[in-house]
């Protein structure tokens, strides 16, 4: 009988000890999860793209190829002229190599024969500027050479920043800040405050227009428009003091 309460009592005490290391892991823990809070922080600038470019193709139709290479010949100077008459120089303007395909004669029934029916050329150029309101103004200006009988296809202009790099440090400094406001006013309600910095992970950048609210993963690098926004996040851990 006395081994049998012996025994019981080992057990109780057994049972007693588990719990207390449980009630102890589970007070730890979240001891341990109070240690630090971590925040994400943010900061906007809204700049002024400081490069252009705009990118089209002048094409042509003819029955032979010699009539198709003779009638870009000619077009490409004239382009290149009126594209100088708006301000541009030689050193803006890039003509690249063109790209000309064959078009076959069809039957009734739709099929293709081997018999030519034309040839296209397809002559690719681009003007550059650091002047974003004359690629801006060529643009809208470009097509209008389709009255005279040249095909002008023109693509949308796009608008470059280049001084992102100069601008990462100020700007991650200001989400860290950022960051460090929202942890005092979330740590404030419970008299705790933030302490030293434990870590901090840049967030990719993203450049957007100004009135977007688009975020990729991925980062997001907008070349539609001339003024645009530029975010910056940081995802920072402080101790809890």
């Amino acid at each position: 009988m006395f081994e049998k309460l012996e025994k019981f009592q080992l057990t109780i005490f057994a049972l007693i000890l588990a719990s207390g290391l449980i009630c102890a892991t589970r007070i730890a823990t979240t001891q341990l999860s109070k240690d630090v809070i971590s925040v994400t922080g943010s900061s906007y600038k809204t700049v002024i793209s400081d490069s252009g470019r705009l990118e089209f193709r002048i094409m042509t139709r003819k029955t032979t190829k010699a009539d198709a290479y003779n009638t870009i010949s000619k077009q490409v100077p004239e382009v290149k002229e009126f594209i100088k008459s708006k301000g541009f120089t030689d050193s803006e303007i890039e003509i690249k190599a063109p790209n000309g395909y064959y078009t076959y004669k069809t039957l009734p029934n739709g099929g293709t024969t081997n018999e030519i029916a034309y040839y296209n050329i397809s002559q690719p150029m681009y003007v550059t500027s650091k002047d974003v309101q004359k690629i801006k103004n060529l643009s809208t200006e470009l097509p209008t050479l389709i009255k005279d009988g040249i095909d002008i296809d023109a693509y949308n202009p796009e608008y470059f920043y280049s001084k992102l790099a100069d601008d990462k440090i100020q700007m991650l400094e200001e989400a860290t800040k950022d960051a460090k406001q929202r942890a005092d006013a979330m740590l404030k309600a419970t008299n705790d405050r933030t302490g030293k910095i434990q870590s901090v992970r840049m967030g990719v950048f993203q450049i957007t227009p100004v009135d977007s609210t688009n975020v990729s993963d991925m980062g997001i690098s907008d070349t539609s428009t001339i003024e645009k926004k530029i975010t910056s996040v940081a995802n920072v851990t402080f101790q809890i003091k």
